[in-house]
């Protein structure tokens, strides 16, 4: 019984120290993301879409590049742009490129990971988004074309998230500066901290499992193969849901026990971009052969991206072995200590009940 409590204060240590590196920056991404809100018309989106090329395809996926929602929050907003008629392309395009990445998981990565990766991830986010719009546009013109389930139905079927962020389509009344930034600060800290808050302190606490749990010497044994580390990471990622946020904490564990960055990076952009349940929503929206077209391009353009990147760390003399430093967490300043209570503080408090104003 003293091992088992022995073992959970160890876990509760590290992801404590790992919270307190990357809550300051979280709180951060929270805000850069509450200004995107505030001054970024709700129209922007759906007016720069339209049709099935390659400007289309390169605008949606830039951006949905800084935009934060998570692989649930992205498909009733991906459902409503199909509806104003954007096509499959772009759509796919933006399925990948906004949840596999967002200003909250950037800042969130320059905290837990190293500056190279903080580049790479939403470049290679932005790159496998682009590669993925234009296959599956291509496979519209051939074979028989499918007529896929109205997006309303697809917008049912992500019915969990239809309360979140991603989902108002009330045209906002005219406002001022400070009354946008209001707005979108409350957005930031109140829809989508509870869309994404809760899972971020779960990769947290999972991370702090992995580095307690996991003995390096077993990560040492099966992902010591370069190759065979990043098949393995897609069969763990693609069917798993994790939010961007929350993946990072999770690859930052794998890489203090010695995970290549090539496998890590695969983990953060086919973690977000694929599950299980949202594959199905998917395959509604844009028809069963641009959802395996969808799929594939992810898987190949995944595994193409953690070759590059592991060859681009040898190129900068890095060692892909030891990419990630292992940090001293005992002089956590007096900032990342409120920090991390504001950050616990302030996710608890978006799932309490909203009271209602009463009526004068």
């Amino acid at each position: 019984m003293q091992e088992v409590v022995t073992i959970i204060i160890r876990i509760v240590e590290a992801s404590w120290a790992m919270l307190l590196d990357a809550a300051p920056f979280v709180l951060l991404g929270f805000f850069v993301a509450g200004l995107f809100k505030a001054f970024m018309s709700d129209d922007f989106i759906g007016t720069h879409l339209g049709g099935n090329g390659l400007g289309s395809i390169l605008k949606a996926s830039a951006i949905g590049v800084p935009i934060p929602l998570c692989s649930c929050g992205v498909l009733p907003a991906a459902a409503g742009l199909r509806k104003q008629g954007a096509g499959k392309g772009p759509v796919a395009s933006f399925l990948i490129s906004t949840p596999e990445t967002g200003v909250d998981s950037i800042a969130i990565s320059w905290a837990l990971l190293d500056p190279v990766m903080t580049v790479v991830r939403p470049l290679a986010g932005f790159l496998t988004a682009v590669a993925a719009g234009i296959a599956v546009a291509f496979s519209e013109k051939f074979g028989k074309s499918e007529v896929p389930a109205e997006p309303s139905a697809a917008q049912q079927a992500a019915s969990s998230c239809i309360s979140s962020c991603c989902c108002g389509h009330k045209k906002p009344e005219k406002q001022g500066v400070v009354e946008r930034m209001k707005s979108g600060l409350a957005f930031a800290f109140g829809d989508l901290l509870k869309d994404v808050g809760a899972w971020m302190l779960f990769g947290v606490l999972l991370a702090g499992t992995i580095s307690v749990m996991v003995p390096t010497e077993t990560m040492e044994r099966y992902f010591s193969n370069e190759y065979l580390s990043m098949l393995l990471m897609l069969a763990v990622s693609v069917p798993l849901y994790v939010c961007a946020t929350a993946s990072t904490p999770i690859a930052a564990a794998f890489a203090l026990k010695g995970i290549s960055p090539g496998a890590a990076l695969i983990f953060l952009l086919a973690g977000p971009a694929t599950n299980a349940a949202s594959l199905t929503v998917i395959s509604r929206m844009l028809g069963k052969r641009a959802t395996a077209v969808y799929l594939a391009a992810i898987v190949v353009i995944s595994f193409a991206a953690g070759i590059a990147v592991n060859a681009l760390y040898a190129w900068l003399g890095l060692d892909i072995r030891h990419w990630i430093a292992h940090t001293s967490h005992e002089e956590s300043g007096s900032f990342a200590l409120l920090s991390a209570f504001v950050l616990i503080a302030l996710v608890g408090k978006s799932y309490l009940p909203v009271r209602k104003k009463a009526a004068h």
